[in-house]
């Protein structure tokens, strides 16, 4: 079946006052920030981003606080860390997770600020 355009009901005569469409996201990027809200999609991530919004913790603390395993817990924090949501220190055996950056911090109070607001 071949592809349909989209049809403007527009005349021409009505295009010229309007403004120029803007340009759309190039692919990579697009591919990137859907990538970015994907791994924002699960719940646990979720919590341990708001746990992180807080002050950094140890791997212990994100288990115990988000109440799921340790192993889970790890699998989370490496999608997170991958997507350069979070970063992580060592501290002689322990290892401290907190926020990448102010992007992240700036991304998640938007969203929640968008949830609370009805």
């Amino acid at each position: 079946m071949p592809e349909r355009k989209a049809k403007c009901s527009h005349t021409s005569s009505e295009h010229q006052y309007l403004p120029q469409p803007a340009a759309n996201l190039p692919g990579n990027q697009a591919v990137e920030l859907a990538g970015l809200f994907k791994t924002l999609g699960d719940p646990t991530r979720i919590r341990i981003l708001y746990l992180l919004t807080q002050r950094e913790h140890c791997v212990c603390e994100l288990a115990e606080n988000s109440e799921v395993s340790l192993s889970a817990i790890s699998h989370q924090l490496r999608l997170l860390k991958a997507n350069r949501l979070i970063k992580s220190r060592k501290e002689g055996r322990n290892v401290f997770y907190s926020l990448d950056d102010e992007h992240v911090e700036s991304l998640f109070s938007q969203g929640l600020a968008h949830v609370i607001h009805r």
